[in-house]
């Protein structure tokens, strides 16, 4: 958080995009790299974050601001940010399914299995599942091609796998995401199916949920969609 120092908020165009600027000086990252949007409808979309801050600028009310940046700057080790994503694999949340309470398990079978399927189909390998609290060991193969799918990916695709694999504790519903696949929507419900699940027998329709767990849930809803924008804007030429 800063105070805020401004008063006009703009871009220029260069070469590899737009650039974002303060009273027409350009904005660096924390690595001193300029903040570039590659499309003017992303720009225009970090324009407004930037213009909507008042008295002092709140980062966490700036998601798009954000993931460009992230893209920028942290992606100079994908490596690295490669391998931490892999290592959800073999224990993403999609796969250890409850033996009970029987509705409970029923619930995991069809929204959990339902993108354990969509794996099988789109990588052609197949995903196992378990109820047993041992991590589960997945094919080298799969592995593999999940590896060789990330390594694909450009920048800022690359840069929302990563956040939504955080989000939502599963690689799977994070490739997914990437695809277009799953909704913003649909990633935070099959990502807190069990607390949502619990939120029913509490009645917490009734009760509502703990400030912390609302707290956690508007941000998880405000990132993902922000995650969603962040592509669409991007490639929106």
């Amino acid at each position: 958080m800063m105070k805020r120092f401004y008063k006009l908020v703009s871009s220029r165009k260069t070469s590899d995009g737009r650039v974002i600027q303060l009273d027409a000086k350009d904005v660096n990252t924390p690595l001193g790299l300029p903040l570039i949007a590659p499309s003017k409808a992303l720009a225009d979309a970090v324009i407004l974050e930037w213009a909507a801050q008042e008295e002092k600028v709140w980062p966490d009310t700036m998601p798009l601001t954000q993931l460009l940046t992230t893209s920028i700057d942290k992606i100079r080790d994908r490596e690295a940010i490669t391998e931490s994503c892999m290592r959800y694999l073999n224990t993403d949340l999609v796969c250890y399914w409850a033996k009970e309470p029987e509705d409970l398990a029923k619930q995991q079978k069809e929204e959990w299995g339902r993108w354990v399927k969509w794996f099988d189909e789109h990588f052609e390998v197949p995903l196992y599942t378990t109820k047993k609290i041992e991590a589960l060991e997945q094919e080298e193969e799969a592995h593999k091609r999940v590896w060789n799918y990330i390594e694909s990916l450009d920048d800022l695709y690359f840069t929302v796998l990563h956040t939504m694999t955080s989000l939502s504790g599963s690689l799977i519903l994070a490739l997914a995401f990437v695809e277009g696949d799953i909704t913003p929507e649909e990633i935070f419900d099959a990502s807190h199916l069990e607390e949502l699940y619990k939120g029913k027998i509490y009645d917490e329709e009734k009760h509502g949920a703990s400030p912390e767990e609302e707290a956690e849930r508007q941000g998880f809803k405000r990132d993902a969609k922000a995650a969603r924008d962040f592509l669409e804007l991007a490639n929106d030429y």
